[in-house]
C-alpha cells in the first residue's frame, strides 16, 4: 500500500463540536492524486469530544461519523500538553509531510493540495504555513512572526508595534512590512497549521516536551532554522481559525469557549511560563544581565495581568 503524502495530526482537548466541524471540512478536501491520513490525538478531554465523531452504532473505536477521510483516533489517559501530545501523533504518522492542525479550524478544499505542491517544489522549505484568518477575516498574526527578542517583545506589548505596523524597527515581531498577499520567508508560523517535511522533524527531534502549552511552535521553528532550513508563509490558500477555544483566554473566542475558570487561569500562567523557557533556552546567553533581569520582570508583570483577567 502506498504511503500517504500527508499525515494530518490534530491534537484535541475539550474542543467539542469544533473537532467534528474541522474533520468535516477535511472530508471535503480535493485530493487530485495526493493521499492523506488524519490522526486525531485526544488529550484526556472531559467534554465528550471523541463521542461526537465516533459512530455510536459500532463496537469498534475507530469507526466514525465523518466520511471521506482515513481517520485514526488515539486517546491519551492524561493531558500530556501540546508538545508531548503531538509527538504521540507523529509516531503513528506515515506521510512524507506532517501537518499539525488545530481542531478549532476550518480547512478549505484546496488547502492541503496546494501546500503539498508548494513543499514539493521548494526543497529548501523545512516547514510552511498557509494564510490563517480569524472568523472576522483578520489575519491570525501568530502565523506570520519574527523570533522574539527583548526589543521586539517590548514593542509588541507596549503598543509601539501597532503605532508603526510597517516599520522594520518597531514591528519585527509581526514582520509587518511584508506583503501578506505574496509568498515569502518568515521566522515562525503557528501550531494551528504548520506543515513540516518529515526528515526535518526527525532531524530536530520534533516537539520539545519542556513546553506544555503555548510557545512550542516558536521553539520548533527556531530549531528548524538553526539547522539551515527555511520556513514560508503561503497566502495562496487559507484556513479559518477560531483561536483559543480550549484555553478560554483569547478575546476572539471567549464567548464560544467552554473552558472553566480554572483552565483559563492555568492557560494564563502557561502562556507566560513559556516565555521564560524560550528566553532561557535561546536568548539569555546573548544579552547582559541587566537586560535579562528586565525581561524576566516584564514576564512576571504580564503573568499577573493575564491571571487577573482570566479570573473574571
Amino acid at each position: 500500500m502506498k504511503k500517504p503524502d500527508l499525515s494530518v495530526v490534530i491534537l484535541n482537548y475539550n474542543s467539542g463540536d469544533f473537532l467534528r466541524k474541522c474533520l468535516e471540512s477535511i472530508g471535503r478536501t480535493k485530493k487530485n492524486g495526493f493521499e492523506y491520513e488524519v490522526i486525531a490525538v485526544d488529550n484526556a478531554s472531559t467534554d465528550n469530544s471523541c463521542k461526537k465523531i465516533q459512530n455510536p452504532k459500532s463496537k469498534f473505536q475507530n469507526k466514525f461519523k465523518i466520511q471521506n477521510i482515513k481517520l485514526t483516533l488515539m486517546k491519551n489517559k492524561t493531558n500530556l500538553g501540546f508538545a508531548a501530545g503531538n509527538n504521540v501523533g507523529v509516531k503513528k504518522a506515515k506521510g512524507r509531510y506532517i501537518l499539525f492542525l488545530n481542531p478549532d479550524t476550518i480547512v478549505r478544499p484546496n488547502t492541503f493540495r496546494e501546500m503539498i505542491k508548494f513543499m514539493d517544489t521548494h526543497p529548501d522549505a523545512g516547514a510552511a504555513t498557509c494564510k490563517i484568518e480569524l472568523p472576522d477575516g483578520r489575519l491570525d498574526e501568530a502565523c506570520h512572526r519574527g523570533f522574539p527578542t527583548p526589543w521586539s517583545a517590548f514593542c509588541h506589548f507596549s503598543g509601539l508595534e501597532k503605532l508603526f505596523p510597517k516599520s522594520k524597527i518597531f514591528a519585527s515581531y509581526t514582520l509587518g512590512w511584508n506583503d501578506l498577499n505574496k509568498t515569502h520567508e518568515i521566522d515562525a508560523g503557528v501550531g494551528a497549521f504548520l506543515m513540516v517535511r518529515r526528515e526535518v522533524g526527525d532531524e530536530i527531534g520534533w516537539w520539545d516536551e519542556d513546553y506544555f502549552w503555548y510557545g512550542e511552535d516558536l521553539d520548533f521553528c527556531y530549531r528548524i532554522k538553526e539547522k539551515g532550513w527555511r520556513i514560508y508563509y503561503v497566502p495562496k490558500v487559507k484556513i479559518i481559525h477560531y483561536k483559543g477555544v480550549s484555553s478560554g483566554i483569547r478575546k476572539e473566542s471567549r464567548k464560544i469557549s467552554t473552558a472553566s475558570r480554572e483552565t483559563k487561569i492555568r492557560s494564563a500562567k502557561m502562556s507566560t511560563e513559556v516565555m521564560r523557557i524560550f528566553y532561557q533556552k535561546h536568548c539569555q546567553d546573548k544579552y547582559p544581565r541587566i537586560i535579562n533581569w528586565l525581561v524576566f520582570q516584564g514576564i512576571n508583570f504580564l503573568e499577573k495581568l493575564r491571571v487577573l483577567k482570566a479570573s473574571f
